[in-house]
């Protein structure tokens, strides 16, 4: 059993200069162009002492995180369970890690920082749309930025159409979650779900996403 970072260092060789070398305090260029394409990241969270980590997906229209400057990021938050792990989380710990990925793009870019949750108006308001407004924006204070390799995408084939698996590979969503706690109602098929939730991003003119 690894318990010391001595141990662990001595299964793996240092890090080579330029991964070192590639880590930046704020979004240049590269980075930006980055999030502008990106639909999707997912959020880290840790939360009060004794909580466990959180991840969470956050998706919309490629650039739904908008970048105000090269040192902060507005992330909306749109409609979604309401169980608000991830906004719990930070009001106790403001540490956030976010993951960005861009379909077709083998490279991820990661982004470390403080987050703050911000319901100005002049914050929410850049994200409204005819049928929505979020309630709250995730503004990131960031601190660590860096692009990483492709070798984890490349591995899982993710972007690859024969490494699809057909959605029937597994019952529904309300199938699972009603199996898990024991529900005997009637659940929607797959179908009935999506179409439902289909409607909802239409209302709202945003992706699916966050509240979790």
């Amino acid at each position: 059993m690894i318990t010391t970072e001595t141990q662990l260092r001595q299964l793996y060789a240092m890090p080579g200069e330029r991964a070192v070398l590639k880590q930046r305090s704020d979004l240049d260029a590269h980075c930006l162009r980055f999030i502008a394409l990106s639909p999707f990241c997912v959020v880290a969270t840790g939360g009060a002492a004794g909580r466990l980590m959180d991840a969470s997906p956050r998706g919309g229209a490629p650039g739904f995180v908008h970048a105000p400057d090269a040192q902060t990021l507005w992330i909306p938050d749109a409609g979604g369970n309401n169980r608000l792990d991830s906004l719990c989380n930070l009001l106790h710990d403001p540490r956030i890690g976010l993951l960005f990925m861009v379909p077709g793009i083998q490279e991820t870019l990661r982004v470390n920082g403080l987050a703050k949750l911000r319901d100005e108006s002049h914050c929410t308001a850049r994200f409204a749309a005819p049928n929505f407004q979020p309630k709250l924006v995730i503004e990131v204070q960031v601190q660590e930025a860096y692009l990483h390799c492709a070798k984890a995408l490349m591995r899982s084939k993710l972007w690859h159409a024969q490494a699809q698996v057909e959605r029937t590979a597994l019952p529904s969503m309300n199938q699972m979650v009603h199996a898990q706690i024991g529900l005997t109602q009637p659940t929607e098929t797959q179908e009935q779900m999506e179409q439902r939730y289909r409607v909802q991003i239409t209302s709202e003119q945003l992706g699916d996403g966050a509240g979790n």
